[in-house]
């Protein structure tokens, strides 16, 4: 069974609601805009699934771009069971990289990008625009 793409345009509907572009084919998975939801777990478990499962069928090299703006409390979990999941497969040999996009005026996501550094033990290129 071949992994599907998951492509969700953002929104600001009610929440703000990320967009998502992770591609199989490519191993390119974007994360970008605000993410301030209602129920983080319900929209972020379906992203960490897919991830896992990149990670233990394709075995592809994967490239993992935040170009988060602005993110609540109970995303910064879900973006460090991500990371984590991607550290996982580095440990086992796999081929990442993670390019997290912030505003260069943003020093609270710079610290934020940090500790998710600390966090995981992940290198994260901090891009700053």
């Amino acid at each position: 069974m071949e992994l599907e793409d998951i492509v969700i345009e953002g929104s600001h509907k009610n929440f703000f609601t990320p967009s998502v572009n992770f591609n199989a084919k490519t191993g390119i998975c974007e994360l970008s805009g605000e993410s301030f939801l209602e129920d983080t777990q319900e929209f972020y478990k379906p992203l960490i699934d897919w991830l896992e499962e990149y990670t233990t069928k394709i075995k592809k090299p994967i490239a993992f771009l935040i170009k988060l703006t602005y993110f609540n409390t109970s995303t910064s979990r879900c973006i460090l069971d991500l990371l984590n999941v991607l550290k996982d497969y580095e440990d086992e040999g796999g081929d990442v990289t993670v390019n997290w996009h912030y505003d260069e005026n943003d020093s609270d996501m710079e610290e934020d990008i940090e500790d998710y550094m600390i966090d995981t033990g992940l290198k994260i290129n901090i891009i700053p625009f």
